[in-house]
């Protein structure tokens, strides 16, 4: 049995409604000014932020129903990702707003870099208004102002759309909190688990279950451009097989029935082809298909097992894992499958590459005397750093815009051991724990909801 999940497109517009977002001047005049949008560059870069978060005053929307709501949720979001500092509202100054313009000395007192302030209204017949402000005010100046019109339900997206405007102005980059991840939801007893495809909010909420768990669900990826998942399934048989869950309407197809098994599916940047693994006689090739029915092209032959591809984000080359050379290293290769060359050499085995959206880092499972680890280097090889360890640490992926890492910790406990999510920034700090509501695996972060 399957969940049927409907969605509406992927459109910023369309989710926020007919009326959109509309850019706030200051406080004396709304939406038909021109842009407020300071043009003097970031706040603060971004390694100045990890070493000193950015203190950032978020004035209450509201202090009950919707408005306080959405204040909490931009408090989390600017909390949770370790480069702001959110200042506690107990020690703001009272009286510190003066016709809708701040009091700049009541804020400078406590040390604010930035503001936050905003409102929200009921648009009528099921409609929300919301409006938001940034202030700088070492500058004494509006940053953005912004007004959403959207349904009383999407309150949460619209917090984190105005989270990552604040990320944009204040560190100089887009955020990533308007964003979902794939996942498998791990839930029943140990010996029998129960597997099922879910997606959810970057941030664990609003949890929703893609298939019934009938039929083990493994290894989900997002397509970067289209409503759609891959994900391992043993729906059709007793071995596993790629298939597609289309997010708009739920239908599940199966991507061709290559060899014995098919594993580790992987789109291309341009959503249009899938990478994968298909086993045979002992070994795995990994293979390109083309999702518009253009056939299969095999990258690798099947003479060693070479798996869990990826492609660079600008689609050039590939990073996969192989034990062509004895035990599981990580290679790069062209596209078209020429050129192979091993990156890693440690003492240990690699597993589970994804190379990071901004290009420069290729994250990574390691195993060895020490257990198994979570890790960076850089596509050459180079600048191999560990970023977390444990009881087992596994399958990593990167956020839209590469500065922090979800990935799978294994715990032993006394009947078995729990399996949860947790994030990580690509330093190596501020490892941070996402509350499902069962245990969970596998996740894979998707693009930004624009």
């Amino acid at each position: 049995m399957m969940t049927r999940l409907l969605l509406p497109p992927f459109s910023r517009r369309r989710l926020l409604g007919v009326a959109g977002a509309a850019t706030l001047a200051g406080p004396a005049a709304f939406a038909q000014s021109a842009p407020a949008t300071a043009n003097n560059g970031p706040a603060i870069q971004v390694s100045g932020a990890q070493n000193a978060p950015i203190p950032i005053a978020i004035l209450p929307f509201d202090t009950q129903g919707v408005g306080a709501q959405i204040t909490q949720v931009i408090t989390d979001d600017l909390s949770r990702c370790g480069l702001f500092r959110t200042i506690d509202p107990s020690s703001f100054v009272p009286n510190s707003m003066n016709n809708g313009v701040p009091v700049w000395q009541n804020w400078s007192l406590l040390g604010a870099q930035g503001l936050v302030t905003g409102d929200v209204k009921d648009a009528g017949s099921g409609q929300l208004r919301v409006e938001f402000r940034l202030w700088d005010v070492q500058k004494q100046a509006q940053v953005q102002g912004t007004a959403y019109t959207t349904t009383q339900s999407n309150w949460r997206r619209i917090a984190h759309i105005i989270a990552d405007t604040i990320y944009q102005q204040m560190i100089g980059e887009k955020g990533y909190f308007d964003s979902r991840v794939a996942f498998i939801s791990v839930s029943g007893p140990v010996t029998s688990p129960v597997r099922r495809l879910a997606v959810m909010d970057y941030d664990g909420a609003n949890v929703q279950f893609l298939t019934s768990g009938a039929n083990m669900a493994l290894s989900p990826q997002y397509n970067p451009t289209r409503q759609q998942l891959a994900f391992v399934s043993y729906r059709d048989g007793r071995n596993p097989r790629v298939y597609l869950f289309n997010l708009q309407t739920g239908a599940i197809q199966l991507v061709g029935a290559f060899g014995e098994m098919t594993i580790g599916p992987r789109f291309s940047p341009d959503g249009n082809s899938l990478l994968m693994s298909v086993s045979r006689n002992g070994g795995a090739a990994i293979v390109k298909t083309n999702l518009s029915g253009g056939g299969m092209t095999e990258l690798t032959d099947s003479s060693s097992i070479n798996v869990t591809p990826c492609y660079s984000p600008d689609g050039s080359q590939i990073v996969f894992n192989s034990d062509r050379d004895g035990n599981q290293q990580l290679f790069v290769m062209n596209a078209d499958g020429s050129g192979v060359k091993r990156i890693s050499f440690g003492p240990g085995q690699y597993a589970e590459p994804c190379w990071s959206p901004r290009g420069d880092l290729i994250s990574y499972t390691f195993w060895g005397e020490g257990g198994f680890s979570i890790g960076v280097m850089a596509p050459d090889g180079t600048g191999e750093r560990i970023l977390s360890q444990g009881f087992l640490v596994e399958c990593s992926t990167f956020c839209p815009n590469g500065r922090v890492l979800m990935f799978c910790r294994q715990t032993p406990t006394g009947s078995g051991h729990s399996s949860n999510l947790v994030t990580i920034g690509v330093d190596g700090f501020n490892e941070r724990l996402v509350d499902t509501p069962t245990y969970a695996s596998d996740p894979s972060w998707g693009p930004l909801l624009t």
